[in-house]
């Protein structure tokens, strides 16, 4: 059973960090491109970053780059998602998710439809 569980959300003030961590189980996790994407209130669920079975390479949402990094640990099978310089418009619940990429070790994946497991969530506000 594929379990992704993301921690590190909470209260924020604006320009603050977060450090957010998603542990996988239940699968390969080397074989896995790794994403981060947030919905907030009334919003559709957006892309984050992602990030490459190798961690070669990486991808970012344009409202985040800059501020946001992502990594990713194959021996400890979680990803994190550094977040600094934190603003109210990122205040969204954030979702870890897994895409199978078993023959791309470099393939960063950025759309929804394309993964396969998604975590619960993790709430993050930012207050002004």
């Amino acid at each position: 059973q594929v379990q992704l569980v993301e921690s590190g959300g909470g209260l924020v003030q604006a320009g603050g960090s977060l450090r957010l961590s998603c542990l996988a189980s239940g699968l390969t996790f080397s074989r896995y491109a790794m994403g981060w994407f947030r919905q907030a209130p009334g919003k559709e669920r957006e892309f984050v970053s992602g990030i490459a079975r190798n961690s070669g390479s990486t991808n970012y949402g344009d409202s985040v780059k800059g501020r946001f990094t992502i990594s990713r640990d194959n021996a400890k099978n979680t990803i994190y998602l550094q977040m600094d310089s934190l603003k109210p418009e990122d205040t969204a619940v954030y979702y870890c998710a897994a895409d199978w990429s078993p023959t791309s070790p470099i393939r960063v994946v950025t759309t929804i439809d394309e993964y396969n497991y998604w975590g619960q969530g993790t709430q993050v506000t930012v207050s002004s």
